[in-house]
């Protein structure tokens, strides 16, 4: 026998100003699962998940927990009784952190011996008991959002719904509460929802990722798959694939391409008819430089001479724009690029493997929504 989603949806539509700004054929959410939303600003992350906590008038759909609907009146409270909401900001009350963290569990009517023991098990997880008397207006940011996720986990909810949680806060203690967030949810098996602009968080933290795109799904699947193997060009560009390429078949055998770009032969996974123009993408972590021609000596079937254009920083990262005859986007480390000697103008040689390109068979503007599964 199938066991019921913890939660599904199905159809979902919000509508405003006469647009529809959510349109959501079929989502679920299995228990214990995190699932991360990912999509620029104004994508629907946070509607999404107004919605599915009722916290928003729907203008179709249906929801259901454990296999009941909970759209009636008369099912809200118990609904959101098993639900808990982290946001960007912590919207503490002014009182104790240990007030603060007892507030949801005294709307639930625990008594004193129960809500104390709660109360401190919750702060215990978030590594807060040594805070537990201090005024929530003398807290860090850090300490106010980890004070927040405390009072969440205290409730025992089957389901918690992180909308950009840790975006105002500075990337050391960013770096800490997920440290923490990834520890406390697989500790209490909790199901998630998380909404994030953090790429490296949605892989660190997800089962499963969808991407979003003007209120639609447009894929969703295990992290690597959706960042590795985008469905659509569109889907591409949102998760950070800066390389998309488009080459003319020339051979096609044994599910490997060879597409000619300007001059060069690139291989390539997949099948096609000689002549076809076909679209491919590189994930710019995927390309090798060295300083010398690697042929020969490496498994990469691509080798190209290329020049350096130009390098900025980005994160843990730089960025080398190169020019092959076509241009390329490659991410290194600040210690491979100083042990590489690499700079502006500097000739060098990008090497990557056929398994590290992904054919794009749907047109840059493609916005399907293939099925939520």
């Amino acid at each position: 026998m199938t066991t019921a989603p913890l939660l599904e949806a199905r159809n979902l539509s919000v509508v405003r100003g006469g647009a529809e700004v959510l349109s959501i054929p079929d989502f679920t959410v299995a228990g214990n699962e995190v699932l991360s939303l990912i999509g620029p600003n104004g994508a629907g992350k946070s509607t999404l998940l107004l919605a599915l906590a009722r916290l928003l008038p729907l203008s179709a759909g249906e929801i259901r927990c454990r296999g009941e609907s909970v759209m009636a009146n008369r099912h809200l409270v118990p609904y959101r009784r098993r639900l808990a909401m982290v946001f960007q900001e912590p919207l503490l009350f002014d009182a104790t952190v240990y007030d603060n963290v007892a507030s949801g569990l005294k709307i639930r009517g625990l008594g004193r011996d129960e809500l104390r023991r709660r109360v401190g098990e919750a702060l215990e997880l978030l590594q807060m008991t040594h805070l537990a008397e201090r005024s929530a207006r003398k807290l860090s940011g850090g300490e106010a959002q980890r004070t927040s996720l405390a009072r969440a986990f205290a409730i025992r909810p089957e389901l918690i719904f992180l909308d950009e949680p840790f975006s105002a806060l500075d990337p050391p203690t960013r770096r800490t509460l997920t440290d923490d967030l990834e520890r406390v949810l697989k500790a209490t098996g909790t199901a998630a929802i998380l909404a994030t602009h953090d790429q490296m968080d949605a892989l660190r933290l997800s089962d499963r990722m969808a991407v979003m795109h003007r209120g639609k799904i447009l894929q969703s699947g295990p992290p690597v798959e959706v960042f590795n193997r985008p469905g659509t060009e569109l889907v591409a560009s949102l998760v950070g694939m800066e390389n998309v390429l488009a080459g003319t078949v020339l051979d096609s055998r044994e599910g490997l391409l060879t597409l000619a770009l300007g001059e060069h032969r690139i291989a390539v996974p997949g099948r096609g008819a000689p002549g076809e123009t076909v679209r491919f993408c590189i994930r710019p972590e995927h390309i090798t430089l060295t300083s010398f021609d690697p042929a020969g000596g490496t498994s990469a079937r691509n080798v190209l001479p290329a020049t350096i254009t130009a390098i900025a920083p980005m994160g843990i990262y730089q960025k080398l724009q190169i020019d092959c005859g076509f241009p390329l986007i490659v991410f290194l480390t600040q210690q491979s690029l100083g042990e590489l000697h690499l700079a502006p103008q500097r000739t060098t040689f990008a090497s990557f493997k056929a398994t590290a390109v992904h054919l794009l068979r749907s047109g840059p503007d493609c916005h399907s929504t293939p099925k939520d599964d």
